[in-house]
Protein backbone atom coordinates (compact mmCIF):
# COMPACT_ATOMS: atom_id res chain seq x y z
CA UNK A 1 0.00 0.00 0.00
CA UNK A 2 1.40 3.36 -1.02
CA UNK A 3 0.56 6.90 0.02
CA UNK A 4 -0.79 7.57 -3.48
CA UNK A 5 -3.48 4.90 -3.30
CA UNK A 6 -5.92 5.68 -0.49
CA UNK A 7 -7.82 2.87 1.13
CA UNK A 8 -11.52 3.29 0.57
CA UNK A 9 -14.13 1.93 2.90
CA UNK A 10 -17.43 0.77 1.44
CA UNK A 11 -19.20 1.65 4.68
CA UNK A 12 -17.90 5.22 4.56
CA UNK A 13 -17.16 6.11 0.93
CA UNK A 14 -16.82 9.80 1.80
CA UNK A 15 -13.40 8.89 3.20
CA UNK A 16 -12.24 8.40 -0.36
CA UNK A 17 -11.47 12.12 -0.58
CA UNK A 18 -8.03 11.17 -1.86
CA UNK A 19 -9.79 9.66 -4.85
CA UNK A 20 -9.25 11.73 -7.99
CA UNK A 21 -12.97 11.72 -8.82
CA UNK A 22 -14.01 13.25 -5.51
CA UNK A 23 -11.19 15.79 -5.56
CA UNK A 24 -12.05 16.84 -9.10
CA UNK A 25 -15.75 17.07 -8.33
CA UNK A 26 -14.99 19.14 -5.23
CA UNK A 27 -12.77 21.51 -7.23
CA UNK A 28 -15.49 21.98 -9.87
CA UNK A 29 -18.08 22.59 -7.14
CA UNK A 30 -15.90 25.20 -5.44
CA UNK A 31 -15.37 27.12 -8.68
CA UNK A 32 -19.06 27.03 -9.55
CA UNK A 33 -20.08 28.07 -6.02
CA UNK A 34 -18.05 31.25 -6.32
CA UNK A 35 -19.24 31.95 -9.85
CA UNK A 36 -22.90 31.46 -8.92
CA UNK A 37 -22.48 33.53 -5.75
CA UNK A 38 -21.03 36.47 -7.66
CA UNK A 39 -23.62 36.00 -10.41
CA UNK A 40 -26.48 36.11 -7.92
CA UNK A 41 -25.11 39.30 -6.39
CA UNK A 42 -24.87 40.78 -9.90
CA UNK A 43 -28.46 39.69 -10.54
CA UNK A 44 -29.60 41.43 -7.34
CA UNK A 45 -27.84 44.63 -8.42
CA UNK A 46 -29.28 44.43 -11.95
CA UNK A 47 -32.77 43.80 -10.57
CA UNK A 48 -32.39 46.85 -8.32
CA UNK A 49 -31.33 48.88 -11.35
CA UNK A 50 -34.42 47.67 -13.17
CA UNK A 51 -36.86 48.53 -10.40
CA UNK A 52 -35.32 51.66 -8.91
CA UNK A 53 -33.80 53.34 -11.96
CA UNK A 54 -35.86 51.91 -14.84
CA UNK A 55 -32.81 50.25 -16.45
CA UNK A 56 -34.05 46.80 -17.59
CA UNK A 57 -31.18 46.09 -19.98
CA UNK A 58 -28.89 44.88 -17.18
CA UNK A 59 -31.25 42.23 -15.87
CA UNK A 60 -32.05 41.18 -19.44
CA UNK A 61 -28.40 40.16 -19.80
CA UNK A 62 -27.48 39.02 -16.29
CA UNK A 63 -30.68 37.00 -15.69
CA UNK A 64 -30.28 34.36 -18.42
CA UNK A 65 -26.52 34.06 -17.83
CA UNK A 66 -27.08 33.47 -14.12
CA UNK A 67 -29.85 30.97 -14.90
CA UNK A 68 -27.54 28.95 -17.12
CA UNK A 69 -24.72 29.05 -14.58
CA UNK A 70 -27.08 27.98 -11.80
CA UNK A 71 -28.01 24.87 -13.82
CA UNK A 72 -24.29 24.08 -14.22
CA UNK A 73 -23.92 24.62 -10.44
CA UNK A 74 -26.72 22.09 -9.81
CA UNK A 75 -25.00 19.57 -12.07
CA UNK A 76 -21.69 19.97 -10.25
CA UNK A 77 -23.48 19.47 -6.92
CA UNK A 78 -25.14 16.32 -8.24
CA UNK A 79 -21.78 15.03 -9.46
CA UNK A 80 -20.11 15.65 -6.10
CA UNK A 81 -23.08 14.23 -4.19
CA UNK A 82 -22.97 10.98 -6.16
CA UNK A 83 -19.22 10.58 -5.79
CA UNK A 84 -19.17 11.41 -2.05
CA UNK A 85 -22.51 9.60 -1.45
CA UNK A 86 -24.34 12.44 0.25
CA UNK A 87 -27.86 12.09 1.61
CA UNK A 88 -30.74 13.46 -0.43
CA UNK A 89 -31.49 16.04 2.27
CA UNK A 90 -27.91 17.33 2.33
CA UNK A 91 -27.79 17.49 -1.47
CA UNK A 92 -31.02 19.48 -1.68
CA UNK A 93 -29.86 21.91 1.02
CA UNK A 94 -26.62 22.60 -0.85
CA UNK A 95 -28.59 23.07 -4.08
CA UNK A 96 -30.88 25.59 -2.39
CA UNK A 97 -27.89 27.57 -1.14
CA UNK A 98 -27.51 28.94 -4.65
CA UNK A 99 -30.79 30.86 -4.46
CA UNK A 100 -29.86 32.83 -1.34
CA UNK A 101 -27.50 35.77 -1.92
CA UNK A 102 -24.06 34.83 -0.49
CA UNK A 103 -25.47 31.42 0.47
CA UNK A 104 -23.24 29.59 -1.98
CA UNK A 105 -20.15 31.11 -0.34
CA UNK A 106 -21.12 29.67 3.05
CA UNK A 107 -22.14 26.34 1.53
CA UNK A 108 -18.82 26.09 -0.29
CA UNK A 109 -16.86 26.44 2.94
CA UNK A 110 -19.03 23.96 4.83
CA UNK A 111 -19.01 21.39 2.03
CA UNK A 112 -15.26 21.69 1.50
CA UNK A 113 -14.54 21.15 5.19
CA UNK A 114 -16.84 18.13 5.44
CA UNK A 115 -15.62 16.47 2.25
CA UNK A 116 -11.96 16.97 3.18
CA UNK A 117 -12.61 15.44 6.60
CA UNK A 118 -14.37 12.49 5.01
CA UNK A 119 -17.75 13.27 6.56
CA UNK A 120 -21.01 12.71 4.78
CA UNK A 121 -23.43 15.51 4.18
Amino acid sequence: MTADSPVTDEENPAQAVGDTGVRGALARFRVMAYIVGVGLLALCVSFTMKLAFDQPQYSAVVGPVHGFLYIVYLLTIADLALKARWSVKGTILVMLSGVVPVGSFFAERAVTRRVQRGQKL
